[in-house]
């Protein structure tokens, strides 16, 4: 059951640190272009993944210290074994407000009632089209049927759905449009992300996106209308808009210009127990080997605090801060969504 919201925990610049994005695996069923090389990336051996155990203690001190929120990402969630029983222990913990995750949906339609009785409150559902063919292009599978399944059986429970599209120049654009109405007549949030420099393949370094959060928003109005901003809750990531005669609503996302970093409420942890106070940094604390080193929890909240401390003042600075700047050579797969 979840419980109530503990008091928050503030950063060196004043935001609230209340949302962990917890990564439970490298491995993913797909292969979408934008985020791996077609032969898939080297995944990390079982026994270099942080146990279900090391991840539950590190959320019930993470809880203690004011995270109300956790969002378990990948990889593909589901490809890891026995993940909705590790769910409900999440759930029990005091201080555990909201529980969520992102899947790409391909193995998740039967886990659905399972996830509503847990009290599971939003799945944010990564499709970047609605074209078969189009998305066996993109993801190197053909699966979309099943990701289907899975997004109308969270709609029959009504579990929040958020539709994750990357938009990618000359690969899915065709498809805003498709995605976006959607909302006309379901209760979903379409959310269009800016495509991000993270594909595990190429080490070239970022250039500018033809489709910014500007030019995603103008293409949509063009077809759609007026798009109609309205209030969202603090350290959002999603610019929000209604669309008159919609029942949903519509997101955009600036990930690579990252408007909303003065706001941002969240911190990542990877597969392997990497602590990331920012997307774009390259790791700020190995919290494995805290918690194999049997450190007491008292040093592994002090180690933490002291990340928190030094944290980036935005999604730039922490680039500033990486080796060479390099970037694009890491996988979204093991980053950790």
């Amino acid at each position: 059951m979840l419980g109530s919201a503990p008091s928050v925990l503030y950063d060196n610049h004043g935001r609230p640190l209340e949302y962990l994005r917890l990564a439970v695996t490298d491995r993913c069923n797909l292969r979408c272009f934008y985020c791996m090389p077609e032969e898939g990336i080297q995944y990390l051996p079982k026994r270099e993944l942080l146990t279900y155990e090391e991840m539950e203690r590190l959320v019930r001190l993470l809880t203690g210290l004011g995270v109300r929120k956790v969002r378990l990402t990948g990889g593909e969630p589901f490809v890891r074994r026995d993940l909705v029983p590790f769910m409900a222990r999440l759930a029990a913990l005091p201080g555990l407000t909201d529980l969520s995750l992102t899947t790409n949906g391909v193995l998740t339609a039967p886990h659905v009632p399972e996830l509503a009785r847990l009290g599971v409150r939003s799945v944010n559902l990564s499709l970047d089209t609605l074209d078969r063919t189009r998305f066996h292009r993109i993801t190197r599978r053909d699966e979309l049927p099943r990701v289907l399944d899975t997004f109308y059986a969270l709609l029959a429970t009504g579990i929040q759905v958020k539709i994750n599209a990357v938009v990618m120049d000359g690969q899915n654009t065709e498809d805003l449009v498709p995605l976006a109405e959607l909302t006309r007549d379901l209760p979903v949030e379409v959310r269009f992300i800016e495509e991000m420099p993270f594909n595990g393949g190429s080490h070239a370094a970022p250039t500018a996106i033809p489709w910014n959060y500007r030019r995603i928003r103008e293409h949509l109005e063009q077809h759609l209308g007026p798009l109609l901003p309205v209030p969202v809750p603090a350290g959002a990531t999603a610019s929000e808009f209604s669309v008159v005669g919609h029942l949903g609503r519509i997101g955009i996302i600036a990930a690579y210009s990252r408007t909303f970093c003065g706001t941002c409420n969240r911190i990542r942890l990877t597969a392997e127990g990497g602590l990331k106070t920012c997307l774009y940094d390259q790791g700020v604390l190995d919290v494995r080997a805290l918690l194999r080193s049997g450190a007491p929890d008292e040093l592994i909240v002090e180690a933490l605090t002291s990340a928190f401390r030094h944290r980036a003042a935005d999604g730039f600075e922490a680039e500033q801060r990486r080796p060479l700047h390099q970037l694009s050579f890491e996988s979204m797969s093991t980053i950790g969504g």
